[in-house]
């Protein structure tokens, strides 16, 4: 059979690039209004962008994202409900914010659906009843986030990087949020929603002259004002090339992140050559790192870098997350490839090859209006030449090997880059000392710390079968525990942004029989059963059945005492002593599993379960609170369960031997 020829095609020629150049006009105000023309289609679209200078909100950290998320809520002239209502008739997604607003429209709708952007933007109904909930949101958000590794990743990378005192590095907590009223996002609106620095870009099927005296009715009585202008510290790179560890116990992946803040703008010469030299490094998919990471040495699904062009400061990064055992080995590959790319020139044909994909890309948004409406705004607020667009593709094939190696010495600065590292301390630490790069620590909020205690010693003659029978004594003694054949237990659960509490329902028995639904006024979201002969869960009406390890996992943990068993295996070990919500707990590791019981009180306080999802590999953990006894025996309360999002669970009444019978388990 004739070998199939896999030869990468030549580019084709470079198409010629025509973008309508837009007519303007500016209000009294200050507003400034550019229209695209194109009559080839029967819609408009609308961009509304306000290009004001990022801004400290201190102490108040989410006044501006609560602003957002109330734009739009109906007008002062129109109910919410009403107004909804209306944008749902007319078929159109209007999108409000702190910064602007987009619609898009069938022209012969178009001028009602300025009409009502406008209205919201220019008249917004704030109402403690919105804020409240809102507010509560975000609030929950964050919560559900607050074991996230990637989430504190991303965090610690940006106050690391620009430091609490930037725009960019400063974040929202629960008490930030719990400072702002709903004056504060009123003052918000009204200082910084002002038509100083406002562009409205209307690209369609529309007329000049037409819609420029509709534009004039509508936004010509918007209030002339001026933003304060607010100073804020400029970056500063790190010294030299370091490592900020940032410890999560629970952790069974590393997120790596190498950063370092970069000037960098869109008119720049240096713009087209930097990022052309990242989509080499990492931009695409056969990057020089995401080949060696994910490809050649599969401790990945993927590994990928991005560089940012702004008026203001802004970030170079590469990353990946990686189990924690190879963390090491790929901090060794990022820094070898950003060096590489430092050092050796990349090929004439590998440089070709990213151009004309880069190219190509571009080609297919330039028809798009969101796409033209964009170039147009750009231009305006990035100070662009009025052709930058015209020439994008003849300036990105003038891109030579020589600039790449130039801005890739510029701006990914190895020498002066954080490696910030979330992960599991105790395992990555020791590996990590040895690459011989200084080392720090920081919190999950970016506060440094002491190098930590990450394996504090474990007492003499503690084993895991001491732990595990402490347990059952401080729950009520080995007597008490046997007694009981049947837990019954019900309560409510909410999670992050549901409309309504959840009703929580759980009966388990000694036979290796396992019920858990959640139900909402009635109907039943989630409900998993497990039985010695299978296990199946029903979601949105939709049944999956568990089979193999999966099953077998799952049957294991089918019992009122899971420590009951434990004692009777011999692979349980003491992995190690860590500290969980300010207590030290022994942490007791059986296959994939780790139990961790308090070294005071016995109690079990949390667990961790390692499930392997769609070729994802997702850590499962619970906490246990609020214990009480139930006929002797004590039982939790309060259980939080995190799988990504956060099930809070509160145990409003428990049976023991009662209310539980093999029919419940069908």
């Amino acid at each position: 059979m004739q070998a199939k020829d896999r030869t990468q095609p030549k580019p084709g020629k470079s198409p010629i690039i025509n973008i309508k150049k837009p007519q303007t006009f500016v209000l009294a105000n200050g507003m400034k209004v550019l229209v695209v023309e194109n009559h080839k289609l029967p819609r408009v679209t609308f961009n509304l962008s306000l290009d004001n200078a990022p801004f400290l909100e201190g102490d108040k950290k989410g006044v501006d994202e609560l602003t957002s998320n109330l734009i739009g809520n109906g007008s002062k002239k129109t109910s919410k409900s009403a107004f909804n209502e209306e944008i749902d008739f007319w078929g159109v997604d209007i999108n409000f914010s702190s910064h602007g607003a987009t619609a898009n429209s069938l022209s012969k709708y178009s001028g009602r659906i300025l009409e009502l952007m406008a209205e919201g933007v220019l008249h917004p109904n704030f109402t403690q009843e919105d804020f409240d909930k809102e507010k509560a949101k975000l609030i929950e958000g964050m919560k559900a986030e607050e074991k996230s590794v990637p989430a504190i990743a991303s965090r610690v990378v940006d106050v690391l990087a620009f430091g609490k005192n930037h725009h960019s590095g400063e974040f929202m907590t629960e008490e930030t949020l719990n400072n702002i009223t709903l004056a504060d996002v009123e003052t918000n609106y009204k200082t910084y929603f002002v038509p100083e620095n406002a562009y409205l870009v209307i690209v369609g099927d529309v007329k000049y002259d037409s819609v420029k005296i509709v534009v004039e009715k509508l936004f010509g009585n918007w209030e002339k004002k001026s933003i304060p202008k607010t100073p804020y510290n400029i970056p500063v790179n790190a010294s030299n090339l370091q490592i900020n560890l940032i410890d999560v116990p629970n952790a069974v992946q590393s997120e790596i992140t190498l950063v370092n803040t970069v000037n960098l703008k869109m008119g720049d010469s240096d713009f087209f050559p930097a990022v052309i030299a990242n989509q080499i490094l990492g931009g695409d998919f056969n990057s020089y790192l995401n080949m060696n990471l994910r490809e050649e040495h599969a401790w990945t699904y993927g590994a990928r870098s991005s560089i940012g062009a702004s008026k203001y400061a802004s970030k170079f990064f590469a990353k990946s997350a990686v189990r924690n055992a190879v963390t090491h080995s790929a901090v060794v590959e990022f820094i070898k490839e950003i060096k590489r790319i430092r050092t050796d020139k990349v090929t004439e044909e590998a440089l070709a090859t990213v151009k004309a994909g880069y190219i190509g890309r571009f080609v297919m948004q330039v028809e798009k209006p969101q796409a033209v409406a964009r170039y147009a705004l750009n231009i305006e607020t990035e100070k662009l030449p009025a052709d930058f667009y015209e020439k994008y593709i003849q300036t990105i094939n003038a891109v030579t090997v020589d600039d790449v190696l130039r801005v890739a010495n510029k701006y990914f600065l190895i020498d002066n880059m954080r490696i910030v590292i979330a992960g599991k301390g105790s395992e990555i630490a020791p590996r990590l000392e040895k690459l011989k790069i200084p080392m720090s620590y920081f919190d999950k909020y970016g506060n440094p710390l002491e190098g930590p205690i990450l394996n504090k010693e474990i007492p003499p003659g503690i084993t895991a079968k001491n732990v595990l029978e402490h347990y059952i004594k401080a729950i009520g003694g080995k007597k008490a525990v046997e007694a009981i054949k049947s837990i019954a237990m019900t309560g409510s659960a909410s999670i992050p942004q549901a409309p309504s509490p959840l009703t929580y329902t759980s009966k388990i028995d000694i036979k290796g029989n396992s019920l858990v639904e959640i139900s909402m006024e009635g109907i039943s979201m989630m409900k998993q059963v497990i039985t010695p002969k299978g296990a199946y869960v029903i979601e949105q009406g939709q049944r999956k059945d568990f089979e193999g390890d999966e099953l077998a996992e799952m049957q294991a943990s089918a019992t009122p005492f899971e420590e009951i068993l434990l004692l009777k295996k011999t692979e349980s070990t003491i992995e190690r002593i860590e500290t969980i919500n300010g207590s030290d707990t022994y942490a007791i590791q059986n296959g994939k599993n780790t139990y961790f019981y308090d070294t005071k009180t016995g109690l079990k306080l949390a667990e961790s379960k390692i499930i392997d999802q769609d070729k994802e590999t997702i850590i499962a953990t619970t906490n246990f609170n609020n214990y009480k006894e139930v006929k002797n025996v004590k039982i939790p309360f309060n259980i939080i369960q995190n799988i990504g999002i956060e099930l809070d669970i509160k145990i409003s009444e428990i049976k023991i031997n009662e209310d539980v019978n093999d029919i419940d388990f069908q």
